[in-house]
């Protein structure tokens, strides 16, 4: 019996415009009555879960996010951190100057809104629509963000954002996460945040078992949990690897996969 599923988000639980279809809400909210706990694990930041979490009620269901892969850990019902990991402070200045060119911008997170220099970004402006966030013109950046976050973010074009990518795993290697979790985000995050072992945690702390886990995901980022979990399932879309992975492959993101799996292995039928 599976007492709590993780999912993520982009490719997983919502389809192409970023949505949970109603038959999902439906599942997933008979799922919670008969008592499985749901947690949200994504690399979007908290403003970009809450709209889910909400819509989900894992307030009233004993519900978390695990926002940032893993960064930070909140408890929907009482609505404080459990978990927070952030980047230190002095990395910040070094990103602005490679991540703050006329080929880059550099991104991060202030007062609830995805906060940057240059607003009118195409890509400055996906990452806010991908989370539902407003944005927040910055004057300076280092001035601005002089606090520590779990993250920030450099966006681009795709092919000059793979070599910086290269060159910061580089000058990082041991001390900062560097990954691409788009072809144009460059995800910049502390060392050791993985979705896996934040799962982990939170299993440690609720004192259930991993065999009473359930995962569905689709990208490289969900790999790692998709193999800690008692029962891990890849979406049809997922990369190959994932499928590779997983115990179970689903149906894809835009045809109700992560209903149908739940469906399958609860007590739902």
């Amino acid at each position: 019996m599976y007492k709590i599923l993780a999912l993520d988000l982009d490719g997983t639980l919502t389809n192409s415009k970023k949505e949970i279809t109603p038959h999902t809400l439906d599942i997933l909210t008979q799922a919670q009555r008969k008592g499985l706990r749901i947690v949200l694990a994504s690399g979007r930041p908290i403003q970009g879960i809450l709209p889910l979490a909400d819509q989900l009620h894992l307030k009233d269901y004993r519900g978390f996010i695990m926002a940032f892969n893993g960064g930070l850990i909140i408890d929907c019902t009482t609505g404080e951190a459990i978990y927070r990991q952030v980047l230190d402070p002095s990395v910040y200045k070094h990103l602005y100057e490679v991540g703050n060119t006329e080929d880059f911008k550099i991104l991060s997170y202030k007062d609830g809104c995805i906060a940057c220099e240059d607003i009118e970004n195409e890509y400055v402006r996906y990452a806010a629509n991908l989370n539902k966030m407003k944005l927040r013109k910055l004057n300076n950046f280092l001035d601005e963000i002089n606090f520590p976050e779990p993250k920030c973010l450099i966006v681009g074009n795709e092919q000059k954002l793979a070599h910086l990518e290269k060159d910061l795993a580089e000058y990082y290697q041991g001390k900062i996460n560097i990954y691409r979790s788009e072809p144009f985000f460059l995800e910049v995050l502390p060392l050791g945040i993985d979705k896996a072992k934040r799962l982990e945690f939170l299993l440690n702390h609720l004192g259930i078992k991993r065999e009473e886990l359930m995962v569905c995901g689709d990208g490289y980022n969900d790999l790692g949990m998709i193999e800690y979990a008692g029962l891990g399932i890849a979406m049809a879309n997922a990369q190959a690897i994932v499928k590779e992975a997983a115990d179970y492959i689903t149906l894809s993101n835009e045809e109700d996969g992560v209903a149908a799996a739940v469906k399958k292995f609860t007590d739902l039928n």
